[in-house]
This record gives structure tokens, C-alpha cells and sequence, in this order.
């Protein structure tokens, strides 16, 4: 079972405009899509499509609207109940794919709720084989949650991913000599965020078919105790680094339609590969497979099995030249 944790979930609605999005301008909607959402949401979203168990634990009253769309989405979860009303969070996505995304903070979790989500989340990691540990903290959760959740569960038997930025990401990395994950999954943002490095550098290296840059910033982490870090770079596919080798995966060409979920989407594909014995290069390929057919989908919606292309992803081993003879 992989367990996927949402400390701040969200109702996930999606419009999609005819024309570039203007500022000041009226706009015509020309299609719109309400799912439940939040990054571990959408993990166990397309694990579950695949036929992969997974259970997702969130903080959610129960006559919250979002039970109720879980509840039709046919995933499994476990809500830890708080008094709050899950956010609403809005993404704009323009002809060519362009995603503007306007994300309200959520709400505010005071000790008691967050002491019952770390309980639970433990309670569910004894029978799980991951854990998955994704997006924002809400207001009312010290930056370090993610820290104290990974060092909590170092001792057991189940794996833990992370996937999230910003202040969590940062309290995270200060405590990889106790808390390293074993996957840790940045885009080239976040990346660079952690080693002081451009990501416009990373993002450029990695599209004009040079992924050294990225492999040696992702190795610096390796070096500070992660176990393995995939790097999503959007388009350009996708870098996997761990302690064994390095390899990149480009995807086929799509027509894009929204981003909405596709870093999610990847590190499902991922876990996906992962569980059913893939080794870590075709880990990387059915990632940047099931990113790729994400962002060919609109709205939030999550690509199923039979909408993989995993055939049409080239990956190939990468060796720096700096660690080269």
C-alpha cells in the first residue's frame, strides 16, 4: 500500500480560456473542471486509476465538499477531522497550455488537528510500503512538519517521498542528517532553490540536451543523505539521480493542454514503476510518461494506464563529465 499525505488539501477547479490570458481583460470560459486535489490527492488519484493501492490521509471535516468528491473519484482516504473548510484553488490554462494558478492558504490547523494528522499519518505507515509526503503546510503547521514526519518514520519499514517547496523544502534539506527522504522530488525551481543555483540555467541546460548542471546539484543533495532525487524539468522531460547513477528521460511530443497535476502525475509513475520492480532507469521513463500524458490532458485531470506512452520515452545513463576518468 503507499500512503499519501495531504496536509493541505483542496477542491481543485480548472478553466480553460480560448484566448491569452489578459490582465483587466473579460474573458470567455470555454471549459471548466472541479476535482478534489492537493499534490498527495492527486498521487493517490492516479495510483489509483492504475489499479495500485493507495490511500490518501488528509485533514477534512466530514460534510466538507471534498469527502464527497473523493468519495466519487473511488479513492480510498482517511480524513483527520478539523473545523476548517478545505480551500478552493483556481488554474487558469490557456490554448497552448499555459497554466496560471491562484492558490488560496487553506485553513488553519491549531494543535489538536495537527497532532491528530501526525498520528494518523504514523498509525497508516505501519502497513504501508510508502509514504508520500506532498505540497504546502497549511496555516498553523511549523515549517518543519515534514522534517519531524520523515525523522519520525525513519525507523520503520515503509519508504517516504517528499514533494514540496518553499519553507518546508528548506526545513527539510537543514535536517537530511536525520531526515533524508528516500525520494525527493523537485522541479528545476526547487532544485535551485536548495543549492543557490539559476534555475533558468538548469531549465535551458536540460532543454538544449545538456542535463550535467542538474545532475551535479541533485548529487549535492545525494552527498547531504537523500537517497534519490527526481527532478521534473517540464518539457524537457525529467532527471533521476540517486545513489547508483544518473539517467534522463525525454517524453514524446504532445500537444500541451494543462499543467495541472503533472509533477504529481510523474511521481505517481514513479511509485508506480517502483512497486511493480522496475529498476530505477525505467522508474524515471514511466515518470516522465505519466507527467507527459498529464499535461496532454485538460483541467486537473490524471492520465490512466491505458493513457501512458511509455514506449515513446528515450532515457539514457548520464555520467558528469567531472566524475569521468
Amino acid at each position: 500500500m503507499i500512503v499519501t499525505v495531504t496536509p493541505n488539501p483542496s477542491i481543485d477547479r480548472t478553466v480553460t480560456l480560448g484566448t491569452p490570458l489578459t490582465r483587466g481583460a473579460v474573458h470567455r470560459v470555454t471549459s471548466a473542471t472541479t476535482e478534489p486535489g492537493g499534490k498527495g490527492v492527486n498521487v493517490a488519484r492516479a495510483l489509483t486509476l492504475a489499479g495500485v493501492d493507495a490511500v490518501a490521509v488528509l485533514p477534512a471535516a466530514e460534510s466538507d465538499p471534498i469527502v464527497a468528491a473523493l468519495q466519487s473519484s473511488g479513492v480510498t482516504f482517511r480524513c483527520v477531522p478539523v473545523t476548517g473548510t478545505v480551500r478552493t484553488n483556481l488554474a487558469i490554462t490557456e490554448s497552448d497550455g499555459t497554466t496560471t494558478k491562484l492558490n488560496e492558504p487553506g485553513a488553519t490547523l491549531d494543535d489538536s488537528a495537527r497532532n491528530a494528522l501526525t498520528r494518523a499519518v504514523v498509525d497508516a505507515a505501519a502497513g504501508a510500503s510508502w509514504v508520500v509526503l506532498s505540497g504546502s503546510l497549511p496555516p498553523g503547521m511549523p515549517d518543519d512538519w515534514y522534517a519531524e514526519i520523515v525523522a519520525t518514520l525513519a525507523p520503520a519499514a515503509c519508504r517516504v517521498a517528499v514533494d514540496t517547496s518553499e519553507r518546508p523544502l528548506d526545513a527539510l534539506a537543514a535536517a537530511f542528517g536525520r531526515a533524508a527522504p528516500d525520494v525527493i522530488k523537485p522541479n528545476s525551481e526547487e532544485l535551485a532553490w536548495l543549492v543557490g543555483a539559476s534555475p533558468a540555467e538548469l531549465e535551458s541546460a536540460a532543454a538544449s540536451g545538456d542535463p550535467e548542471p542538474v545532475v551535479l546539484a541533485a548529487h549535492r543533495l545525494i552527498d547531504r543523505g537523500a537517497r534519490a532525487v527526481l527532478v521534473t524539468l517540464g518539457a524537457a522531460g525529467a532527471v533521476l539521480v540517486d545513489q547508483t547513477g544518473s539517467w534522463m528521460a525525454t517524453p514524446p511530443p504532445i500537444t500541451p493542454r494543462s499543467t495541472v497535476g503533472a509533477g504529481d502525475s510523474a511521481l505517481a509513475g514513479y511509485l508506480r514503476a517502483e512497486v511493480g520492480g522496475a529498476e530505477p532507469p525505467q522508474r524515471l521513463q514511466m515518470a516522465v510518461a505519466y507527467g507527459s500524458a498529464a499535461a496532454a490532458l485538460p483541467g486537473s485531470a490524471l492520465p490512466s494506464p491505458a493513457q501512458i506512452d511509455l514506449k515513446a520515452v528515450r532515457v539514457y545513463a548520464i555520467t558528469p563529465a567531472s566524475a569521468q576518468p
